[in-house]
């Protein structure tokens, strides 16, 4: 894992704060990519354009980073693709449940002084904290 660069997060959270304000502005939207991952699947209204423009910007950003020079390390994986799918359904189910994910309630309902998010940002929070304890601490994995 890379060491923290304070100015390296600087800028990232200046970024997303700035396209989720412009989303909001331009187009009255809320930059929650659970939702619009979901909407590009069919669960939702049709606005297809710019929800393409948005999803292909997030994985391409690290591809334009790596072609200007930047070193990316790897994510860590778990070595099991149970693992892998297991978790990525829960997190499914859980943003469904909860309306939302962590870029929707984390950053821009709690920007918001939404009450529903911050309850929600609280809880995915220490879910992760306890998920994390759990299986890097006690599992050692």
């Amino acid at each position: 894992m890379a060491a923290f660069d304070p100015i390296s997060a600087a800028v990232g959270g200046a970024l997303i704060g700035m396209a989720v304000v412009l989303l909001m502005v331009l187009i009255g939207r809320i930059a929650g990519i659970s939702g619009i991952f979901g909407n590009l699947l069919g669960f939702g209204p049709d606005h297809r354009g710019w929800q393409i423009a948005f999803i292909f910007g997030l994985i391409a950003a690290p591809f334009v980073l790596r072609f200007a020079g930047h070193a990316l390390s790897p994510p860590r994986m778990p070595d099991s693709w149970a693992i892998i799918i297991l978790a990525g359904l829960l997190v499914g189910f859980g943003t469904r449940m909860a309306g939302g994910c962590t870029s929707g309630h984390g950053v821009c309902g709690i920007a918001r002084l939404s009450p529903r998010s911050v309850v929600a940002t609280a809880i995915f929070m220490a879910t992760a904290l306890i998920v994390v304890t759990i299986t890097r601490h006690w599992l050692g994995a």
